[in-house]
């Protein structure tokens, strides 16, 4: 049975917080098994210094283990433990951008096994601003290797519930810190070539990483990646299939937000087998044959559609739908991200 501890963060210095961060702390050192939230989604943690106790999270995700996992700090005094030789452009992005939802790929440190980097030379690093994880991270005294906290493939989790859906009794405890604020994962980043390789659109934007680290390379998976699987990826969240919610997610994309509008209706009209959820923006009409609607929110602001996305997803899955029929933002900002994420949700298994 998975243990639930609560949080308040309105009240992190409470007995009854600091009690819950010192449970979850004290299972993280003795080896276990914790998912706690991040400002971008629910991670499932483990001491990322033992492959022991990281290989709990590959077994209770159904991870592959050529997929690499990202370790988290609490602060720039634990990174020597993770990485050395930190660049220049690392730094000024460090100094920007953490704590925040930025991933950056490092060369390891001895201390970290191949089973963290999946054999890689570089690992994923990077340094939360969500005052529950730090806390836990500072706690427990060691660096935190954690994925989201789902099943591999699968919707990733933005509250405590989605992680116990996925998760009951296949980890030792949650953390329930309420739901993350950005719903979608970190960016994730190598600094090191010129220009920067951006693997992972995420919850920091392009425009952002441009301001500090110059122009941006988008990582581009090759196309054997469908046909085989790898040895090892290069980076955290580049499998081709991820995200995916149970129901088949259909995607439309028209120029405008009226061409789109009608697009959703024909599609709606169209099945007659189906049960049909809807990813509907506010103020967009709901076709009538729709089993289910969720109300993702306003088509202008591409931040709370990432803050929603995830959950919205879930919902239409737990309604019963077979098909979710959903329009693609624009890639500006963090739109970027949720385009990622729902073409890899989309892709067929």
């Amino acid at each position: 049975m998975t243990l639930l501890l609560k949080v308040d963060l309105n009240d992190l210095n409470s007995s009854a917080a600091l009690d819950a961060l010192e449970q979850a702390a004290a299972i993280l050192r003795a080896g276990g098994t914790v998912a706690f939230p991040t400002e971008t989604v629910y991670g499932l943690g483990a001491n990322a210094l033992d492959p022991a106790a990281a290989g709990k999270i590959f077994r209770a995700k159904q991870r592959p283990a050529w997929d690499p996992l990202i370790v988290h700090i609490a602060d720039e005094e634990m990174l020597p433990l993770v990485a050395d030789e930190i660049s220049e452009v690392a730094h000024a992005l460090i100094a920007a951008f953490w704590p925040g939802p930025l991933t950056l790929l490092l060369p390891r440190s001895s201390l970290i096994d191949d089973s963290i980097t999946a054999g890689r030379l570089l690992v994923a690093v990077r340094m939360p601003s969500h005052p529950v994880a730090r806390a836990l991270i500072r706690m427990a005294g060691v660096p935190i290797a954690a994925p989201s906290a789902n099943r591999f493939g699968h919707t990733s989790p933005t509250t405590a519930r989605h992680v116990l859906d996925d998760l009951e009794g296949r980890i030792d405890a949650v953390l329930d810190g309420g739901s993350t604020p950005h719903g979608v994962e970190s960016t994730v980043l190598d600094p090191a070539p010129h220009p920067v390789i951006l693997y992972r659109p995420g919850a920091l934007t392009v425009e952002q990483i441009r301001s500090v680290a110059g122009e941006v390379e988008l990582f581009v998976a090759p196309e054997n990646l469908k046909e085989r699987e790898p040895e090892s990826l290069p980076s955290p969240g580049v499998g081709l299939r991820h995200y995916a919610p149970r129901a088949r997610l259909v995607l439309l994309e028209s120029a405008s937000p009226e061409a789109q509008q009608n697009a959703l209706a024909e599609a709606a009209q169209k099945s007659e087998t189906e049960q049909i959820g809807l990813m509907l923006p506010e103020g967009w009409p709901a076709p009538e044959t729709a089993t289910a609607i969720y109300r993702w929110g306003a088509w202008d602001s591409v931040e709370e559609l990432a803050t929603r996305l995830f959950a919205g997803l879930r919902e239409l899955d737990d309604a019963g739908c077979t098909m979710i029929l959903c329009p693609l933002p624009t890639e500006k900002g963090i739109g970027l991200a949720i385009r990622d994420r729902l073409r890899k949700a989309a892709t067929p298994g």
